[in-house]
């Protein structure tokens, strides 16, 4: 054990850590946080679990998290955004990319003939609420000076930045957000009608020779709207076991889902703001996915890949936060009740339901008008169902990043569950137990939540980890051995 003397050790962290190093378990300590690969947000549970052998009464198996160094059992956060944990969203990615890509070559339970289903990579996108900053096009290809009239380079950080803020539709493009599931779900309703259609079937008998499979991730453009790109395939009745009918090719789905994005329409009225009918934007890209190895732009790698990456992004992508401005005490009342029912005002915003002041956000002007305009809408009756105050750090979205229909492929909880089931035979054998057999071995426990996020010299382990970690896989993506 090394003695030193902290006292002229000048930060905190530091400090932590000396003290966390000198620690007569400190072996156990970082084999803990090297167990959770980086994660910068671990959940601390304290508790216990004992493992017994049913048939004998004996216990093969005690722990206690007060045997731990830091006196707690260290999970890993699990969340899936790049900017809260890189760890955890790493995981959450390749998770997501296993998913994608099983339903488009096969493997975690999918039969590799789905390779030879039609299948489309679509992208369905806002409409305009007002002119922004672009590179606008030629027939022949060509790039023409924006609005602006500049020529915009790629990186250009104006690019889908707002040309003129005061005549922008803020209401719209919130109100657009706020309902971009709904609009989604109607596209997937209206895909069948389109399918159905243009086979020349109705819908019961399109329902017993085919169906629709899918899986699709929200991003966010830099102007702050959400748009969608989605894989689509076609299936046989029974789905991804069964080839759809050979009439039903990938230029019928091509068309189909031109035609149901055309469709879609969803009204808002309100006597407070002015009506919109919502809709998705003219670009709407289709294309066909191919197997991998061939030229193509759109392969079944290339689109898991694509796919995968933008499921652990946020609307912090857009120059947005990424947690809630919604004031969780009240739950956005301004208000507690006491036992009695009198009306106690909250301490944490000051009665007024806003976390923080919307002026003392670091974000871009265009972001904190969008925020704001959730706020005031958030406060109007018609829109109470819409949640917006809540979701105003997402600029009104409140939907789900990454969904699949049940019969596209393998589920998140399934690739979690086998990670899981590995982790435990991995544990028993270090532990040497005999080899557990469900029906004759009970596990009790119980554990209680006791805090997140590291100890400050914890934390410099853990930042430590991760970029051991990454420059590992630098080095391998870069051929090394």
């Amino acid at each position: 054990m090394v003695t030193l003397d902290l006292r002229h050790v000048a930060s905190p962290a530091v400090r932590d850590l000396l003290h966390l190093v000198n620690h007569p378990d400190f072996d156990r300590a970082q084999q803990q946080i090297e167990h959770l690969g980086g994660c910068t947000e671990p959940v601390r549970l304290t508790g216990h679990t004992t493992t017994l052998d049913t048939t004998t009464g004996e216990v093969l198996r005690t722990y206690t998290s007060s045997d731990e160094p830091t006196g707690s059992l260290l999970t890993a956060c699990g969340n899936r955004r790049a900017s809260r944990c890189p760890a955890c969203s790493r995981l959450y990615a390749a998770d997501t990319y296993h998913l994608i890509r099983a339903g488009l070559t096969g493997g975690k339970t999918v039969p590799d003939t789905v390779r030879t289903h039609p299948r489309v990579f679509a992208t369905l996108t806002p409409p305009s609420f007002g002119p922004v900053h672009n590179r606008p096009t030629t027939p022949s290809g060509d790039i023409r000076p924006c609005r602006c009239r500049k020529l915009h380079d790629p990186t250009d950080a104006l690019l889908g930045t707002l040309l003129n803020p005061k005549t922008y539709d803020y209401e719209g493009a919130v109100l657009f957000n706020a309902h971009a599931s709904t609009l989604w779900a109607r596209f997937t309703t209206y895909l069948r009608r389109e399918l159905a259609a243009g086979l020349g079937m109705t819908q019961k008998a399109a329902h017993t020779v085919l169906r629709l499979s899918f899986a699709k991730v929200a991003e966010y453009q830099q102007r702050g709207l959400v748009h969608f790109h989605a894989v689509i395939r076609l299936d046989g009745p029974d789905g991804s076991s069964q080839p759809p009918p050979s009439y039903a090719t990938v230029a019928v789905l091509t068309d189909a889902v031109r035609a149901a994005a055309a469709r879609v329409r969803v009204t808002v009225e309100s006597d407070a703001v002015k009506r919109h009918e919502l809709s998705w934007g003219e670009q709407l890209d289709v294309s066909e996915i191919t197997a991998f190895g061939t030229d193509a732009e759109f392969t079944d790698q290339a689109v898991a890949a694509y796919v995968a990456k933008y499921a652990t992004k946020s609307a912090d992508a857009s120059g947005t936060l990424d947690r809630s401005l919604y004031c969780r005490p009240c739950q956005g009342r301004g208000a507690t009740l006491l036992p009695h029912g009198t009306p106690l005002p909250c301490t944490a915003c000051d009665g007024t339901g806003q976390a923080r002041p919307l002026t003392r956000l670091a974000v871009p002007r265009h972001v904190r008008q969008m925020i704001r305009t959730c706020w005031e809408l958030g406060k109007m009756p018609e829109f109470a169902h819409l949640k917006l105050r809540k979701w105003a750090h997402m600029l009104g979205f409140r939907g789900h990043f990454s969904t699949k229909s049940r019969s596209y492929s393998t589920t998140l909880g399934a690739l979690r569950d086998a990670r899981r089931t590995w982790r435990t035979e991995k544990a028993r054998v270090h532990s040497g137990l005999p080899e557990s057999d469900p029906t004759t071995t009970l596990v009790v426990g119980h554990w209680d939540y006791l805090g997140s996020s590291y100890s400050p010299g914890a934390a410099l382990l853990a930042a430590h980890v991760w970029h051991r970690r990454e420059l590992e896989r630098q080095f391998a993506a870069e051929g090394g051995c």
